[in-house]
């Protein structure tokens, strides 16, 4: 009897380090198991990451490249001659409303003018088309203060705050009727050598018989849009006509940088006015 209770204390103690043992082996292959879990998380997350941001990009919208519009424009007192500034007044805000009607997917066309009449001011900020919601009637008065005018032109275009480099080629736009009556060959040099105005298109117009269009010719610097001549109102119309339609073809192309076509509409006969003197 003694033997056999002996015999049992055995059986149990072998069955019962069995036991203990197994246990001992699931835990240690549960907390290799947990460890591996552990090391291998970190490794997936950037993967994980990455292809979450990819998606994100697929559905990401660009926002779209200003294109700058700026326009230099004489106001002084004989732009009141003829009905000058009226047919002046009348194409910008043309201009500015197809701009605001346009497509703004790729370029956001932006529209600044400079004034020289009197003295020489930033008329209207440099500010998106669709933004212009009240545009400031021009009044003719004063003598031609163009050298000031290009000064504020070519900080206007220096000015990367305003004019950031990832802005499409700006448009500068020169009008005038009349000769410059302040010191202005060596501001018009600076402005033409400026790094800037030397990527922009320039254009310019020549308004009646006393413009200085030697000037307004050196000015413009694209081939396939040499000086403009206004003989009248009509015509003021005609060459903003002409603008309007290659900024916004520029809008619409694969490289908004690239020039565009610059063709002046024919004559609108039903629109009868009075040859400037």
């Amino acid at each position: 009897m003694g033997f056999a209770k002996y015999q049992e204390d055995i059986v149990s103690r072998f069955t019962g380090d069995l036991a203990m043992q197994h246990t001992r082996v699931k835990v240690a292959a549960s907390g290799h198991a947990q460890a591996t879990a552990i090391h291998r998380t970190p490794d997936s997350q950037p993967e994980q990451r990455k292809q979450h941001m990819s998606s994100l990009k697929k559905f990401a919208v660009t926002a779209p490249r200003p294109l700058p519009v700026i326009v230099l424009a004489d106001v002084s007192g004989s732009m009141g001659e003829s009905g000058k500034i009226e047919a002046l007044n009348l194409a910008l805000k043309d201009m500015i409303a197809t701009f605001a009607g346009e497509s703004r997917l790729r370029a956001e066309i932006q529209v600044g003018l400079v004034t020289f009449g009197g003295t020489a001011q930033l008329h209207l900020p440099l500010v998106a088309a669709q933004g212009v919601t009240g545009f400031p009637e021009l009044q003719a008065q004063g003598a031609t203060p163009m050298g000031e005018a290009f000064d504020l032109v070519r900080e206007l275009l220096e000015d990367r705050d305003r004019i950031p480099s990832r802005a499409y080629r700006p448009v500068v736009i020169l009008l005038s009727d009349g000769q410059p009556t302040d010191d202005w060959e060596t501001p018009f040099k600076a402005l033409c050598d400026s790094e800037r105005a030397q990527k922009a298109t320039r254009l310019a117009m020549a308004i009646g018989a006393d413009a200085d269009e030697a000037m307004l010719r050196d000015f413009a610097n694209d081939i396939e849009a040499p000086l403009f001549k206004a003989h009248n109102a009509r015509d003021i119309h005609r060459f903003f006509r002409a603008v309007t339609m290659s900024v916004t073809t520029r809008t619409t192309s694969q490289n908004p940088d690239l020039p565009a076509t610059f063709v002046v509409p024919p004559p609108d006969e039903d629109a009868l006015d009075l040859d400037f003197q």
